[in-house]
């Protein structure tokens, strides 16, 4: 083989490797993230400063190319998942962000709820529409609405739920008209739509849209979660436990660094979530001592019995606790001893 050729094949080489690694396979790659400390992130207008810190985890997540599939297949804490397990039937990555990007905000009202109440403090709402998760291929909305638009008026009416709105739209026939007002970044819009009849044997109009109540919360004193770009709801108790403890002269961490998961219900139970195993490795490498599980009333398979088997592989001195309510999660933190220094 002459030089020239031995280069040219060189350089074929190197442009099919730098190609594969942008062709995706149709997987989804997650992976530990990290455990990220609440006090910069929840700021309660003069809320109580605290001894350790309440930590969020996180798991990292993205498409799996070539590369990241042969990884993850080797790695102990890293798991791969098809397309449709992460995506809804026909959700684009931006639908998919969206709807991720909300469920957090969700999970921060709840959070936020959860806190006051338990505080004593007033808790009040300003509903504002429903927001647009997605849109249903082939139904009337596609194409019209779109991710992120919030709908507040239908023909010329405000309503106060989704559920008043699904009430109206399901009082009217397929082939009805409908006025939709609605904001797209920031910008008031009005669309017509045909409503169709929803193909489950029901006859019943629809729009075609994925929704959820878009309400703002409102509380004194004052408070802010600057989450990011963290999509998701599994932050939810973690976050309950940072604002309680800033509206709370007791500060809960006694000196300790505290670690969890699990989403928030307004009611304050605290329910299951995903990759709790990539979570515990995650709060231990960033030096967690006690970390705060989903118990799920001690079912086969709880969140809190992965945990443990996770933080018994890595050999870590961590703490796992059993957690079903935010009650319960702030009773075990009451009854701690302050860490010793």
């Amino acid at each position: 083989m002459n030089r020239k050729t031995s280069i040219g094949l060189s350089i074929l080489g190197a442009i099919l490797l730098m190609a594969s690694a942008f062709y995706y396979l149709p997987y989804y790659v997650t992976k530990p993230g990290m455990a990220k400390e609440l006090e910069p992130i929840v700021e309660v207008e003069d809320g109580y400063d605290e001894e350790g810190n309440f930590m969020l985890t996180t798991v990292r997540m993205g498409r799996a190319n070539i590369y990241a599939y042969i990884i993850a297949k080797f790695s102990k804490y890293q798991e791969l998942y098809p397309v449709e397990e992460i995506r809804a039937e026909n959700e684009s990555d931006e639908e998919y962000n969206i709807r991720q990007l909300h469920m957090m905000d969700n999970s921060k009202t709840a959070a936020i709820e959860v806190a006051y109440e338990k505080a004593g403090k007033q808790v009040d709402y300003t509903y504002k529409g429903v927001y647009v998760l997605r849109t249903m291929e082939g139904m009337p909305a596609d194409g019209k609405l779109m991710p992120g638009d919030l709908v507040f008026k239908v023909d010329g009416n405000p309503f106060n739920s989704s559920e008043e709105f699904i009430k109206y739209i399901s009082s009217k026939k397929p082939g009805d008209i409908v006025e939709l007002d609605y904001k797209r970044n920031g910008k008031a819009n009005k669309v017509q739509i045909p409503l169709k009849e929803l193909d489950d044997g029901s006859n019943r109009p629809v729009v075609g849209i994925q929704l959820v109540d878009d309400k703002e919360i409102e509380v004194e004193p004052d408070v802010t979660v600057q989450s990011d770009e963290i999509g998701g709801p599994s932050a939810g108790l973690m976050f309950s436990l940072e604002i309680y403890n800033q509206l709370n002269e007791e500060d809960l961490t006694k000196g300790y660094q505290i670690a969890g998961t699990g989403t928030m219900s307004p009611d304050g139970t605290i329910g299951r979530i995903g990759g709790i195993q990539q979570k515990v490795v995650a709060a231990d490498k960033a030096g967690a001592e006690i970390f705060l599980a989903p118990f799920e009333k001690g079912v086969k398979g709880s969140n809190y019995e992965e945990a443990l088997i996770a933080a018994k592989d890595i050999k870590t001195k961590m703490k796992i606790v059993p957690v079903d309510t935010f009650d319960e999660a702030v009773s075990y933190l009451e009854n701690l001893k302050e860490k010793s220094r």
